[in-house]
C-alpha cells in the first residue's frame, strides 16, 4: 500500500469514469449485486439518478495515482424520496430553525432497502486506513460545502461501528425476512408455522387458485423485451395507486436484465394465458439471498399480491436452495407470511453540533422504543419453534 501522503480522495460524478473492473475489484464476494458497477451505472445512464432527479451524483473515491483504493457510492441529495429511512421531520425542524437541510450527502444504494457494505476496499492491504480516509473525506465534504448532514443506509453492523467510532449516531431499522431452514417443500414449510399462520395462508392460496390463476417463472436469461414491458406495466401501475410517480423507468429495468441476467427473476401471474401480475426477486447465488423488489398487477384480485410477491418466491427459494429471503422495508404483514424481524442500523452525521445533540436524544428513544417493538413482534412469531422437524 502507498503511503498515506500519496494517497487522495476524489469525487466522481460518473461511474462510468471508473472501469467497472477496477469498481467491482472493490466488493466483497457476499456483498450482492446493487453495488455492482452495472447497477449502479445502470441508473445513471438511463436518467434515474442524476440530471433533475434530485439525486446529485458524487461518488467518493481514494486512489492512488490511477489506482482505486477505496470507494463509498455517495449522492448530494435534495429530498429524502427513495431512501427508506424517514428524515422528512429532521428537515422540518432543521429549517424551522432558519438553516437549509437540503442538499444532503447520502452514501446508499439508490431505491433499495438492502443491507450491504458502503466503504469499499476489498482487496486492499490496509483497509482500516481506507475506511478511515473515506469516512473522514464524508465528512469533509458536508462541513467545506456547507451542507446539513451525511447518512449511511443500512452498512453492515461492522461498518456501522467505524462509522460511530468518527462521530455518526446510528439509528436502527426493522426489516422483515422470511429463513430457510433446509425446507424440502412449501409443506414442509407450512408444518414449521403455527396453525393459525398455516390456515391463512392455505386459505389465500387456495383463493387464488380457484380463479384458475397460474405462475410462470422467468428466469433473467430467458426474459424478453416484451416481458419487461408487462413487468413495468404492472411495477408503474402500483405506484399510480398510490397516487405516485415509479423512481425507475422502463428502459433501466431492460438495461439492467441486459447487463445482469443471472441476478434477476421475474413471476408472471397468467389467467387463461393472458398476464394479469407480476414481481420481481433479485438473486445473490453468492449469499443465497434473494430480495423481492417490486410488484404489481393490471387488475385487482383478492390475495394475488400474497402468492405472487411472497408464497411463489418462497417456493423459487425453496426450491433453489435460496436460505434468505428480504421482502423489502416496513410490514408487518409480512410476519403473517413466516417473515421475522431483522433490527439493521444506518448512520447520520449532522453538523450543526446543536441539532446533533437533539438528533441523539431522539434516536436514544427511537432504539429503546424500536426495541421494545421488536421484542413485542417477537411474542407473535409465525413459527411453532425454532426447529422444525423433518
Amino acid at each position: 500500500m502507498a503511503q498515506p501522503d500519496s494517497i487522495q480522495l476524489e469525487i466522481v460524478d460518473r461511474l462510468s469514469d471508473i472501469p467497472s473492473s477496477d469498481w467491482n475489484a472493490l466488493l466483497p464476494q457476499d456483498v450482492g449485486p446493487f453495488l455492482r458497477h452495472e447497477f449502479l451505472s445502470a441508473l445513471e445512464e438511463t436518467g434515474c439518478v442524476g440530471g433533475n432527479t434530485g439525486w446529485q451524483v458524487a461518488h467518493l473515491v481514494l486512489k492512488d495515482g490511477q489506482k482505486l483504493l477505496g470507494a463509498m457510492p455517495l449522492y448530494l441529495k435534495q429530498h429524502s424520496y427513495g431512501e427508506f429511512v424517514f428524515d422528512w421531520s429532521w428537515a422540518q425542524a432543521y429549517e424551522q430553525q432558519g438553516m437549509q437541510y437540503f442538499p444532503k450527502a447520502l452514501c446508499a444504494i439508490p431505491f433499495t432497502p438492502v443491507q450491504g457494505s458502503r466503504i469499499l476496499s476489498a482487496g486492499c492491504s490496509d483497509p482500516s486506513l481506507v475506511q478511515q480516509r473515506l469516512i473522514q473525506g464524508l465528512k469533509a465534504i458536508v462541513l467545506q460545502n456547507n451542507l446539513s448532514s451525511a447518512h449511511v443506509l443500512f452498512p453492515y453492523a461492522i461498518e456501522a461501528k467505524e462509522f460511530k467510532e468518527q462521530g455518526f449516531m446510528l439509528r436502527d431499522s426493522v426489516q422483515f425476512h422470511w429463513h430457510n431452514q433446509d425446507f424440502r417443500s412449501f409443506e414442509q414449510y407450512l408444518a414449521a408455522l403455527t396453525m393459525k399462520r398455516r390456515k391463512n395462508i392455505r386459505r389465500e392460496r387456495e383463493q387464488v387458485a380457484r380463479g384458475l390463476i397460474g405462475f410462470r417463472h422467468v428466469p433473467g436469461r430467458a426474459s424478453t423485451d416484451a416481458d419487461w414491458e408487462f413487468f413495468y406495466r404492472c411495477y408503474a401501475n402500483t405506484y399510480l395507486e398510490h397516487q405516485s410517480s415509479p423512481y425507475l423507468s422502463e428502459t433501466f429495468f431492460k438495461l439492467w436484465a441486459q447487463r445482469m441476467p443471472e441476478n434477476l427473476h421475474l413471476i408472471i401471474a397468467e389467467r387463461s394465458g393472458n398476464p394479469i401480475a407480476a414481481s420481481m426477486l433479485v438473486v445473490d447465488p453468492t449469499s443465497s439471498k434473494a430480495y423481492g423488489r417490486y410488484w404489481g398487477a393490471v387488475e385487482h384480485i383478492p390475495c394475488l399480491h400474497f402468492e405472487t410477491a411472497y408464497y411463489q418466491a418462497i417456493e423459487y427459494c425453496i426450491a433453489n436452495q435460496i436460505q434468505t429471503f428480504e421482502g423489502g422495508a416496513q410490514g408487518e404483514h409480512k410476519m403473517a407470511r413466516g417473515f421475522l424481524p431483522t433490527t439493521i442500523q444506518s448512520a447520520h452525521f449532522i453538523a450543526d453540533p446543536q441539532f446533533a445533540k437533539a438528533v441523539q436524544l431522539f434516536l436514544n428513544r427511537e432504539h429503546q422504543g424500536i426495541g421494545a417493538y421488536v421484542d413485542e413482534l417477537a411474542e407473535h412469531s409465525p413459527l411453532k419453534s425454532s426447529k422444525v422437524q423433518p
